[in-house]
């Protein structure tokens, strides 16, 4: 986060195209362990039912981010020729300052783990690690290259990579585009700013009210089909409508459906890789992966203003995301009967977790989240 800071605060520096896409370079590789790392800690912080809300409100920051970051960008380049700067060096060194100082305040804020957070007493910190442990079966927190191997093997890992790589393409789609459509429909500038606000705020909420609802159910996989659903109701509104109010209304279904999705399939993957570095391997694997839907969706809009082409192939990975999670709800549905059935034959029961240590998700006793 520090880095990425600097990185964006010394932009406002830059004068010409090659520098500008090599300090683009370096911004990426200073923002890429950000989403996982989060996801990550708070996957250290909390039992697999409670994450859900945590990641929601995580990502629905991001959601606000592109809700307000338009018009925020818009205004401070209101701020050309103060100081010698033009409006859009002054976006990049106030963003980058921003980011900067709540870095450095969270180096003292934010504790590793329980086991090490001062703000709490001996009984918490000893309550929260024998709730962490029990939820996780107990599983090997230790590094081990077998638990690589376990995250690189596995084809559920695999599943879960395709699912948010749809999904993450729409929401690049939607982060990137509404502003170009609302324009292309007939806004100025000003009000295409504007009107990029409100599917964003929806989003944001949807993200939070979803989170609430599949921590309270202990279920993933249906919300990420409901929203991925909704999502593509919007698209095909886009799709099929002409009207600037139709299609406008097609936006916001897109963001209200797709937004909590990316918060739930991260809380899913997650919570169905056992143990520490196996978790930690696959959530990168799943966002890393994911991500590369930012460089899909920035090729297939290229047919203004009806977005034909991006619209369609959107549609086209929302159906394959919402195929992938109804697959692996019925797969760990499958593997969780046969662990109890292995468990009532072997007569496994909770005082045997240890022998069990190092198998991670494998294991008899866990139990995968649908």
């Amino acid at each position: 986060m520090l880095a990425w800071g600097l990185v964006m605060t010394f932009m406002c520096f830059v004068n010409t195209y090659q520098g500008l896409i090599i300090a683009r370079m370096f911004l990426g590789l200073a923002e890429a362990g950000l989403f996982p790392g989060v996801n990550y800690y708070i996957a250290r912080w909390y039992p697999r039912s409670d994450r859900g809300l945590r990641v929601a409100l995580f990502f629905s920051a991001a959601t606000l981010a592109g809700a307000f970051g338009g018009l925020l960008a818009y205004c401070i380049e209101e701020m050309e020729g103060i100081g010698g700067l033009h409006g859009w060096q002054w976006i990049f060194c106030l963003e980058g300052l921003a980011t900067t100082i709540i870095a450095f305040g969270a180096f003292f804020f934010m504790h590793d783990y329980p086991e090490t957070a001062s703000f709490l007493t001996a009984t918490e910190r000893y309550n929260i690690t024998e709730l962490l442990k029990k939820d996780s079966q107990s599983l090997a927190t230790h590094y081990d290259f077998q638990f690589v191997l376990q995250a690189l093997k596995d084809y559920k890992s695999y599943i879960q990579m395709g699912i948010f790589t749809g999904l993450l393409l729409t929401v690049y789609a939607i982060a990137l585009f509404t502003p170009t459509i609302i324009d292309e429909l007939g806004f100025s500038a000003a009000n295409a700013q504007l009107l990029s606000v409100p599917p964003f705020v929806v989003g944001c909420v949807s993200t939070i009210l979803v989170g609430v609802a599949s921590d309270n159910l202990k279920i993933r996989g249906p919300f990420v089909i409901g929203g991925a659903f909704v999502s593509l109701i919007g698209y095909i509104i886009l799709y099929t409508q002409t009207s600037p109010g139709a299609s406008y209304v097609g936006i916001i279904f897109a963001a209200a459906g797709v937004y909590p999705t990316i918060a739930v399939t991260i809380t899913w993957a997650a919570s169905n890789a056992g143990g520490d570095l196996k978790r930690g391997i696959v959530i990168a694997m799943v966002n890393g992966f994911g991500n590369l839907g930012g460089i899909g969706s920035s090729f297939v809009y290229r047919d203004p203003p009806r977005f034909h082409i991006g619209h369609g192939t959107i549609m086209g990975w929302l159906s394959f995301s919402m195929l992938l999670s109804t697959f692996a709800m019925w797969n760990y549905n499958r593997i969780n009967k046969q662990k109890e059935e292995q468990c009532r034959r072997d007569d496994i029961t909770q005082d045997r977790m240890h022998e069990f240590q190092n198998m991670g998700d494998q294991g008899p006793l866990f139990r995968y989240t649908l």
